[in-house]
């Protein structure tokens, strides 16, 4: 880990690693290529076959789009986060889209998360890790295969990575070239992230800046002391001669759910200097709750790459399953190595929660907990919109944190899905969104997200629960 720290939590630049070179070998040879024995649920069915060959024969050819030294930098934070030494934020889009991977919509994200990570460094007094659910998160699982309108029975949207999201034939058939179309777009978004947060646009200055313009709104007020509080902190670092231009800088990592098994593993690279495996489509992989088998291919896949792993737990997941992936993912007890993500429900979290912390603390091997406080919350709006509400979701985040604190476990991070752009797809919160209001700006393809104000608002509630468990 790098010895400073910038403004925002991260730390002050990534580590000056020595000449690297990742390698791919061909189809068939790596170590990794185990998962194709395993079942591999939520994949799609390619008409196509040798095309699929074809791309992900071109993507083994592809330069990595994150590379080894990151990976571990991130690891290593996410180690600290375990011990209390750090808080991570992760936060994105549910699922990305093609079309709206362009500069502005990347911007207003970063600010968001920009945002919301000064205010959870104040209220944690901790470093805040930043990672993206970004640069990947093309893919989605399904409930269903298949989806039937009036009659007419087609493919499931699967994400961009997959097929297209209209309702024809042609648009749902799986086209293994959305892959390659994936990695591009990966790949320019990575591009406009090291742009933004190296360029000045993470400066504390100014991000503090826009979050007065946030509690400037009267259905913010209740938070104006905490922002005061930050006001304050930055006022007093100004006038004892802090050095700003060292705090323009952060480094915000990218992830997203290794679903697409083929490209997973089309990107997995051996590193040179250490002849260890990385998954070099992203820093940081997760596997959901519909694909976490212990004797699945999606688990075999990543308990062989070097990158930390993240595992989705429902609310019905028991003390065994959970012991039984700590010891497939990380037997050695790597710090940082495994995140748990719940995702139990704000009615169930209480009673789910605790027991699997009490079995991990047992173990002794370390664990990352993170909260999912919006997977397990989804409702049906009665106009008939796929919908959370505000309310809920810090329900379960303040479940996550009562849990913890009668354990004696470490709260270490949260995992949202929110968007920068003003839509109106969860209701609730202190503007009091209605079901009537999700018809002006309801854009999700998938899931609803937080929009940009009711982000900053939930950081605000989360910074004071950080406040007091670190008090």
């Amino acid at each position: 880990m790098s010895s400073g720290r910038d403004a925002n939590g991260g730390h002050a630049g990534p580590l000056r690693h020595g000449p690297e070179q990742l390698v791919s070998p061909t189809a068939g040879t790596a170590p990794w290529d185990t998962w194709r024995r395993h079942e591999a649920l939520q994949q799609p069915t390619y008409p196509d076959v040798d095309a699929l060959g074809r791309v992900t024969s071109q993507l083994r050819g592809q330069p990595p789009l994150v590379f080894a030294g990151e990976v571990d930098d991130l690891r290593q934070w996410l180690g600290a986060a375990s011990r209390g030494d750090a808080f991570v934020l992760t936060g994105g889009d549910c699922a990305e889209t093609f079309a709206e991977s362009t500069a502005d919509h990347l911007r207003l994200k970063i600010q968001t998360l920009l945002q919301m990570s000064v205010v959870l460094t104040y209220g944690a007094s901790l470093p805040v890790v930043k990672i993206g659910r970004i640069a990947g998160q093309y893919a989605k699982p399904r409930s269903s295969d298949m989806e039937t309108r009036d009659g007419v029975t087609l493919p499931s949207y699967r994400g961009d990575a997959v097929n297209s999201f209209e309702f024809t034939p042609q648009a749902r058939a799986p086209k293994p070239e959305r892959l390659m179309e994936t990695y591009h777009h990966a790949a320019s978004t990575l591009n406009l992230i090291r742009a933004f947060t190296k360029g000045g646009y993470a400066d504390l200055r100014l991000v503090h800046h826009w979050n007065r313009g946030f509690t400037s709104n009267p259905a913010y007020a209740r938070y104006e002391s905490l922002a005061e509080e930050i006001h304050r902190a930055v006022k007093f670092m100004e006038a004892a001669g802090a050095d700003f231009d060292s705090l323009r800088e952060v480094d915000l990592y990218s992830s997203h759910e290794a679903l697409l098994l083929e490209y997973e593993s089309a990107m997995t690279r051996i590193d040179s200097r250490t002849g260890l495996p990385y998954d070099t489509s992203g820093h940081f992989l997760w596997v959901g709750e519909r694909t976490r088998d212990i004797d699945g291919a999606h688990i075999e896949l990543l308990a062989r790459v070097r990158n930390p792993i993240g595992v989705k737990l429902g609310p019905t997941t028991s003390v065994e399953q959970m012991l039984a992936l700590m010891e497939r993912l990380n037997p050695d007890g790597e710090e940082g190595r495994l995140t748990f993500i719940t995702r139990m429900g704000a009615d169930k979290i209480g009673d789910a929660l605790p027991p699997l912390l009490a079995a991990a603390k047992a173990d002794g091997r370390p664990v990352t907990w993170m909260t999912d406080p919006m997977h397990g919350n989804t409702i049906t709006s009665s106009n008939g919109y796929k919908t959370r509400r505000f309310e809920t979701i810090m329900d379960e985040v303040k479940g996550f944190f009562e849990a913890h604190d009668d354990v004696g476990t470490v709260p270490g991070g949260i995992h949202v899905e929110l968007t920068g752009d003003d839509v109106t797809e969860v209701i609730g919160g202190s503007e009091k969104l209605d079901e009537d209001g999700l018809r002006h700006r309801y854009e999700t393809l998938v899931d609803p997200r937080l929009n940009h104000q009711q982000s900053l608002e939930m950081a605000f509630q989360v910074a004071q629960y950080l406040s007091r468990s670190h008090g």
